[in-house]
């Protein structure tokens, strides 16, 4: 089957069908063969540019859009927090309409969903979501990359615990879907996604055979599972008190020896970083002062286990970014 997507924005996981969604994940996994195989991705037919615009900072969404351009020959011009006069001397729509004319296509990484759809719908060029409050698009052909290559297929039980109304939460239950599998979050029920994401991901689930499912039972929702998934449980710059209320809704879904054990013996343990897994950075250290912890949405133990495969995920954001581009700049 020809798919275009040529021009098209990825400003979420469902603004592009379940057929293009399961083209670019190939598109990923071919592209990843072809790295390690030596071939050169570089297209004389691109002689493209790009923008990388962080309103918060990151280390794995630029080093992926950044070495991705580079292996398919584009330039880049990198925009962090205090580079640009965005939302402060400049609104999003102006911004859209100057930095369209210089770029072929921008990588937005910020909070609110709303800028994302301003520069989408005024840019005039393909925008890729690097990360909305709302939305983590980019992250998910990452994660399922990773599924396939240790599966051989996608269709997998996939465990989320944690906060399953952040954006992690609202993209891998929609992301699931596309991929027929049966997806699970497992998170106290005021955590849950809004009845919004989970109509959508149900409405695509009619098509693909997956299943979406919700639960307060951490234990329960292992069983069986193919892979295991976290992510942090509270955003940086948060206050306090909102760190306590968090950490004592969500301790119960950590993920351990316990929770893995309830796993298949051949389940992989993903999460989309940095985790706090240990006290070896500044903030883990906060966190044992403040809260007495050690870790906090996974141990060490499972972090730093065979099962983990979070630095070949980690990796795979390149691969899965540039099918991204590719698919969207044309060949």
């Amino acid at each position: 089957m020809a798919f275009n997507l040529i021009g098209k924005s990825l400003i979420s996981d469902h603004n592009w069908s379940t057929e293009e969604v399961r083209h670019v994940l190939n598109m990923s996994h071919d592209l990843k063969k072809a790295k390690y195989a030596g071939i050169d991705h570089k297209s004389q037919k691109l002689n493209k540019s790009i923008a990388v615009i962080m309103q918060k900072d990151s280390t794995r969404t630029r080093s992926a859009f950044e070495t991705a351009a580079f292996d398919l020959g584009l330039n880049v011009t990198y925009i962090g927090p205090q580079g640009s006069q965005i939302g402060k001397k400049e609104s999003m729509e102006d911004t859209a309409k100057v930095l369209g004319r210089f770029y072929d296509g921008i990588a937005f990484r910020g909070s609110a969903q709303s800028d994302i759809d301003t520069l989408a719908e005024h840019a005039g060029v393909p925008i890729w979501n690097g990360l909305s409050d709302q939305w983590h698009p980019t992250q998910m052909y990452a994660d399922y990359l990773t599924v396939l290559e240790n599966f051989g297929r996608t269709d997998v039980k996939f465990v989320y615990y944690g906060d399953a109304r952040n954006n992690m939460g609202n993209s891998l239950a929609i992301f699931t879907a596309h991929m027929g599998g049966h997806f699970v979050a497992a998170a106290p029920k005021e955590l849950w996604p809004e009845a919004e994401v989970i109509t959508i991901a149900k409405e695509i689930a009619k098509h693909t055979g997956a299943t979406i499912e919700f639960t307060e039972d951490p234990i329960a929702a292992a069983k069986d599972a193919d892979v295991i998934y976290t992510d942090v449980w509270v955003s940086m710059g948060e206050a306090d008190s909102v760190w306590e209320e968090r950490i004592k809704q969500l301790k119960p879904y950590q993920v351990n020896s316990e929770i893995m054990a309830q796993a298949q013996p051949r389940a992989i343990f993903l999460h989309c970083l940095p985790a706090f897994h240990d006290t070896k950075t500044v903030i883990g250290q906060e966190i044992k002062e403040k809260f007495g912890l050690d870790s906090m949405e996974v141990t060490d133990e499972v972090f730093r286990s065979k099962q983990s495969k979070v630095f070949d995920q980690a990796e795979n954001r390149a691969h899965s970014i540039k099918a991204i581009m590719l698919s969207t700049l044309g060949y």
